[in-house]
Order: C-alpha cells, then structure tokens, then sequence
C-alpha cells in the first residue's frame, strides 16, 4: 500500500528579502531558505512550494501581492517563460550590485583567501542588442505555458523555432521577439519559420530523431559581417534536395549574408565541433574588430558574444599582466580561443604562447596573428592537462606571466599543479564562475596572493557574470 505524499506548502505574504544563485530571489521561512525565480527583493508574493529538502526549498510566484518599489515592467513579451534574462524587472544598478556581490560570496566563501578590496563592477554600455551570437533550436513539439494549457487553446503548428524550454530537451519554445541582438535575428528567425511552413519542411523531433530543421546560429560582426549557420538532419536525396532549397531562399532574401553556411547533423546531440561544416555562399567567416586588430571567427570558434564588453574585458587583463612593467615579458594564454587575448597583448610581450583544445580555433589565432602582423606568437592545439607539462615549459621557457580564462569548470586541478611549479611572476585569472574561479584561488593560494579584483558585466538582464583576478607571487 502506497503512502500519500505530504501535500507541499503554500506560503502567503512572503516578503523576498535577497538576490540569491541562478538568478533566483530568496526569502528565508523559520530556519529554511527558500528560492524562487522572477521575483526581487521588496516583492511581497504568494509562493507555491515545488521541492523542499531539510534546509531549504525551491518555490514559484504564484501572485504578486505588492510589487517592490524597485521593480521595474519587463521589456520582453517572452519575460517568465524563456529561461533567459531573468533580471528584466531588476533595475540595471541593482544588477550590477548583485553581480558584485556574488563575486565577492564566491571568493570569500568558497575560495577563502585573502582579498583586496573590489574595484567597482563594469557594467554594459549596451543592455540590450548587446550579443553578437545566437543560437536557436528547432522542434515539432511547442512549450506550452500553464496558461495556454488551462486555457485549451488548440494551436495551428506544433513546430516552433525559438529557445529550449526549461527542463526539457523535446519542445521548443517559439520566440516571436528577441532582443539580445539586433532585429536581423527575429527577420531570419522567422522567415525561416514561415518558409518551412509553406514549404512543408520537418521540424526536428528530438525522440524519435527524424525532422530535417534542427537548430541555427547566427553571428553579427562589428565590421559587417552576418553569419548564418543552419543544422539540418538530411537523411535523404529529398531532404538534401529540401535543405538547399531553403538556403537558396534565404541566399536570396537576405543578400546581406556574408557567411551562410550549413551542418548535417545525424548525431544525437546538437553539437557540432566534431563535423564538417558546408558553405553554401560566402566565405566560412567573419571578422570582429578590436582597436586596430581584426579577428578572424569562423563557426566553432569561440569569440565572446558581447562585443563592445569583452574590449573593456580584455583591456583589464591587458592592465592587469602588464601593470608592474616587467620588461618584454614571456607570456602563456592558456584556453586561447582564436588567439584573442593572446594577440591583443602580443605588442607588449616578447613573446605568447597560447594553448587551445579546439583544433579549428587554434588555426584561426595562427590566421589572426598573421592578419594583424603580429609575429611573436605561437599556437598549440590540445587538452590543457595534456599540453601544459613540465617538460612543455622546459622546451618554450619559463612564463613571466600566464593569463588564464578557462570554461565554467575551471582548471584542472593537475593544470594548477604546473602552474604552481612553473611560478610565474603574475597570473591572470579571467573566469565566467566565480565559484570554480575560488575554488582554483584557494589552490593557488600556496604561492600566490590576490592583489587586485575586478568584475565585468557581460551578459546585462542575467545572473552571470565574469569576474578578473591578479595574483602575484609571494
């Protein structure tokens, strides 16, 4: 015989009291701490229950009973339903003292080390329109809202381009208005659609892996560049003969385009580092301008999406390394991308050596070093654990400085290990998790101190944020 579930509790008249992780709000019940999305501090909110476990919670706004005097109407129509943006009803001051904030937790929290004071976090120019890459899914099966679904609305198509929905990896939900980007995104986004619609195209079925439209990612360069990247599943002479057809359409419609490329993927997942990319019209890149250097991006080249933010990111980490004036330095640029922060300081070193595990991103820095006549730079492909070794270090000198931006995981513990050994004068630490980035300080701690802190605001309207650390030998 089965037992009930204890019915979960609903909390009325909660007042939320903190910005808290994963863009989440907080407000603390007795001795638990219970987090909800879309609500800020100064909300006073009927809340639902979703999951509770010994000392905290998770919950949903069910009303919104007072509104906080700081808070603000969301801009987009898509706000609480897409798993973006999160922060739309924050203030943009507010955001960035929050940001702030969770720097400095993470650091004194989990990296519990020594810390200088924070210096004021740079926040976007630009809060909206901001990104220079996106990245939209396909499907035969739409997200529908609570509403929608109490309201029996019975919708004409079921397929939808847009976003994945929270928690699913089948549905998609349609995006009519984007403004992360420029409008060129929703005018391709969508002609797209209705293309697909008149045509008779098949949007992707996750489950049963049949549908030709899977996903499509566009890139904007600050030099004029578009880049438009579409993943078809093409089993089939039809579905080849369908998919070129939608590409001449859009070749035609959209004469803009400098880079229109396009992806058969038959694999299980959505990624595509691993397979060949096609060009059906243009070039298989774009540039992006930084000062007086130009970079080369191609489609699996990694570039940071907020391009006017990462310069001011990038001058930081230059400030930072090269601040205490020592002469020429060796430089190591370790998870280099396509060599951009690798050739932006290449002018003031003697020489940069950048390491990178994509091989394609690594041939683009070569390219871009030679684009931009710097010549004191040196590329290597591989896993970073695996090419940043004693004897790599023995072979192309001692660094005096490394600058480090790694992904969210951070570094390897055993990357840590040889930086340790290799004892650089300096290290600069660029993260996008400032938690992992506290977790690698505490490691680094043996030898290192922390002389300088400054967050920088990348991604205005959400809860991440990048965060650079100087260290300096003891």
């Amino acid at each position: 015989m089965s037992r009930k579930r204890k019915p979960l509790p609903f909390l009325e008249g909660m007042t939320i009291e903190a910005v808290a992780a994963e863009g989440k709000a907080l407000v603390r019940v007795n001795d638990m701490v219970v987090f909800v999305p879309f609500a800020i501090p100064g909300d006073v909110v009927d809340i639902q229950i979703t999951k509770k476990k010994h000392s905290y919670a998770e919950g949903e706004v069910v009303r919104l009973v007072k509104p906080s005097p700081d808070r603000i109407a969301p801009f987009c129509p898509h706000f609480g339903v897409c798993g973006g943006c999160k922060w739309q009803m924050l203030p943009y001051e507010l955001q960035l003292r929050a940001k702030q904030q969770q720097v400095m937790d993470a650091l004194l929290r989990i990296g519990k080390v020594e810390l200088p004071e924070c210096t004021p976090i740079l926040g976007s120019a630009k809060t909206q329109k901001y990104r220079n890459k996106l990245e939209f899914g396909f499907a035969n099966k739409r997200w529908l809202t609570k509403e929608q679904i109490a309201s029996g609305e019975q919708f004409e198509r079921q397929e939808s381009v847009g976003y994945h929905a929270n928690g699913t990896f089948d549905k998609i939900l349609p995006i009519e208005e984007c403004h992360l980007m420029e409008p060129i995104n929703d005018r391709l986004r969508l002609a797209i659609r209705d293309y697909a619609y008149e045509q008779g195209l098949t949007f992707f079925d996750a489950r049963e892996h049949t549908g030709l439209l899977r996903g499509m990612m566009i890139r904007l360069a600050n030099t004029g560049g578009l880049m438009l990247l579409i993943q078809f599943c093409i089993f089939t002479k039809e579905e080849q003969r369908q998919a070129e057809a939608l590409l001449q359409y859009i070749s035609d419609k959209f004469p803009e385009i400098t880079s229109l490329l396009y992806v058969n993927n038959q694999k299980y997942n959505d990624t595509f580092g691993d397979l060949p990319v096609t060009v059906f019209k243009g070039e298989d890149h774009v540039f992006l301008q930084m000062e007086d250097l130009r970079f080369k991006v191609g489609p699996k080249s990694f570039y940071q999406t907020n391009t006017e933010q990462a310069y001011e990111l990038y001058k930081v980490a230059r400030e930072f390394a090269f601040s205490a004036g020592i002469e020429r330095p060796l430089v190591y640029d370790l998870y280099t991308g396509t060599g951009t922060i690798a050739n932006f300081v290449a002018r003031q070193a003697h020489e940069v050596i950048g390491i990178e595990y994509v091989p394609e991103a690594i041939e683009d820095a070569k390219v871009n070093s030679a684009l931009n006549g710097i010549t004191n730079t040196k590329f290597f492909a591989g896993d970073m654990k695996d090419i940043l070794t004693e004897d790599f270090i023995a072979e192309h000198g001692r660094p005096d400085i490394i600058i480090t931006d790694p992904p969210r995981a951070g570094m390897h513990a055993d990357v840590v290990n040889v930086i340790l050994k290799a004892a650089p004068q300096r290290i600069v630490y660029v993260s996008c998790n400032p938690a992992t980035q506290a977790r690698d300080l505490a490691l680094l701690d043996t030898d290192y101190k922390v002389t300088r802190i400054q967050p920088v605001d990348m991604f205005p309207h959400t809860q991440h944020v990048e965060n650079v650390v100087l260290l300096e030998r003891w």
